[in-house]
């Protein structure tokens, strides 16, 4: 497997991290050695994305430039935008998701009726196909699973997603529709923006999906 790299330079590459590929090595080579093995390079993470998860990904060059990359995203500096595609309808089509969340049963998580530590999520969504719902969705915080707890907080669980999405429905999928779609943010004086749209999974590559996805091609400006 050759890992696309979207950008290089001195201090970072960003990959497109494909979907099924773990992050940490597991029962196999995880994204991190596989990045180190196609470059040659040590390289640092500075924020990951949960194995059905494909889309952009940071790795940086040297633990000096990942303090300050990871110092970006715990001060909530980096601008992230997700994709996702569920087969339920919302409770509402846009807004805010917001509260606590806490450990539930086999490493899953669930929200909280305390709002003391949020996990903060905005989005929007548009019906794609008979039973599909897209979302363009920002995190505001870094929480383990938030967008996936989110969307399954308001009857709409990613679709393909074994952990949040019921079992039977879920491993009908190719793949789970999650994607991260986009980055920007500032560092040593300069702004980087990245935008990569999904390569896999079929309901990502419909007709109607690559049509609604021109309309989000700036989805820092949509929020």
């Amino acid at each position: 497997m050759v890992l696309e790299i979207i950008f290089e330079n001195e201090d970072f590459l960003v990959f497109n991290k494909p979907p099924g590929l773990s992050f940490h090595s597991e029962e196999g080579e995880g994204f991190v050695v596989k990045a180190e093995k196609q470059t040659g390079l040590k390289l640092y993470s500075v924020h990951r994305l949960d194995k059905m998860t494909s889309g952009l990904l940071l790795l940086a060059k040297s633990s000096e430039m990942a303090h300050k990359i990871t110092r970006l995203f715990e001060k909530r500096e980096i601008e992230k935008f997700y994709l996702a595609i569920s087969t339920r309808k919302p409770k509402k089509k846009q807004g805010w998701i917001k509260g606590d969340m806490g450990s539930a049963r086999r490493g899953s998580y669930k929200f909280l009726k305390t709002n003391d530590n949020p996990a903060v999520t905005q989005f929007i969504s548009t019906s794609l196909r008979v039973h599909e719902r897209f979302f363009l969705i920002k995190p505001h915080t870094g929480k383990t699973h938030q967008i996936r707890v989110a969307l399954k907080s308001i009857g709409s669980p990613i679709a393909g997603d074994t952990r949040y999405a019921a079992v039977e429905d879920a491993r009908k999928e190719d793949r789970g529709y999650l994607h991260a779609y986009a980055l920007k943010f500032v560092l040593e004086a300069k702004e980087f923006s990245f935008l990569s749209p999904p390569k896999n999974g079929e309901r990502f590559s419909s007709d109607l999906c690559r049509e609604r996805l021109l309309s989000w091609s700036s989805p820092w400006d949509m929020f």
